[in-house]
C-alpha cells in the first residue's frame, strides 16, 4: 500500500475524509497555534505491540482506545474528547494521525491550550486537530516511497483540508512542515491501530 494511491485506496480515503469531516463539523466550523528536530524516529513492525507512554499498544484496538493507555498522550485524547471526535477515531477508518505528545501541548502558552479546551474554541480545536488526521492508513515506508517519488517531499491532504510535507531530514528523522511553516519531527512511527496508524511528534501541527 503506496501513498500512490490505486483507485481502491482512493474510495476509502475519500470515505474516512467524509466520515470524521461530518463528526468534526456537527458542533463546529473553523479556525486556529505553533518547532526543532529530535533523535531519530524509531519505527516497528506493524503487527505487533509498541510501547508508547510505558504501555503496550495493541493492533487490535482503535486509536483512540490505544491513545488512552499512554501516559505522554494524555493531553490528546482530552483534546480529541472536548472536540467530539472520539467516536470517529474509534470508527472503521483506516486513519494516519500525527499524534502530538504532551510536550508538544506544553509549547503552546498555556493561556492559549487552556482555552481551546472550552466549549467556546471547539470549532478551533477541531480544526486542529482533523489538520493531524490523513486519510488512509500510511506507513514510514509509504512516507518515504511517496517523498522519493516526489523529489524527497512527500505532500498530503489532511481530514481538515489543508496539506502537510513530509520530508527525510536524514539520520533516520522525519520532518513534517505545516501550513504556517511550522515543523515537528516524527519521534515515533508505525504504532499499529485496528482502524489505522499513529506516528508520534514532537510539535502541534498548525493550519492556517
Amino acid at each position: 500500500m503506496k501513498i500512490t494511491r490505486t483507485a481502491t485506496l482512493a474510495t476509502v480515503s475519500a470515505a474516512a475524509l467524509l466520515t470524521l469531516t461530518a463528526c468534526g463539523d456537527n458542533n463546529a466550523n473553523k479556525e486556529t497555534m505553533p518547532a526543532e528536530p529530535a533523535p531519530p524516529v524509531a519505527t516497528t513492525p506493524m503487527t505487533t505491540e509498541t510501547m508508547v507512554g510505558g504501555a503496550a499498544m495493541n493492533p487490535a484496538d482503535n486509536i483512540v482506545t490505544n491513545a488512552s493507555k499512554a501516559s505522554n498522550l494524555t493531553t490528546l485524547v482530552s483534546a480529541v474528547q472536548a472536540a467530539g471526535l472520539a467516536q470517529t477515531l474509534q470508527g472503521t477508518g483506516p486513519f494516519t494521525v500525527f499524534a502530538p505528545d504532551n510536550a508538544a501541548f506544553e509549547k503552546i502558552p498555556a493561556a492559549t491550550r487552556e482555552g481551546l479546551m472550552q466549549p467556546a474554541q471547539k470549532a478551533d480545536l477541531t480544526k486542529i486537530l482533523t489538520y493531524h488526521v490523513v486519510p488512509g492508513r500510511l506507513t514510514a515506508a509509504d512516507l518515504a516511497a511517496q517523498a522519493t517519488a516526489n523529489g524527497g517531499t512527500a505532500t498530503l491532504t489532511t481530514v481538515q483540508g489543508e496539506k502537510l510535507m513530509v520530508k527525510d531530514a536524514g539520520g533516520g528523522r522525519w520532518q513534517i512542515t505545516d501550513a504556517k511553516g511550522g515543523m515537528s519531527t516524527i519521534t515515533q512511527a508505525d504504532v499499529a491501530q485496528s482502524n489505522g496508524v499513529v506516528h508520534v511528534i514532537d510539535t502541534v501541527l498548525m493550519p492556517k
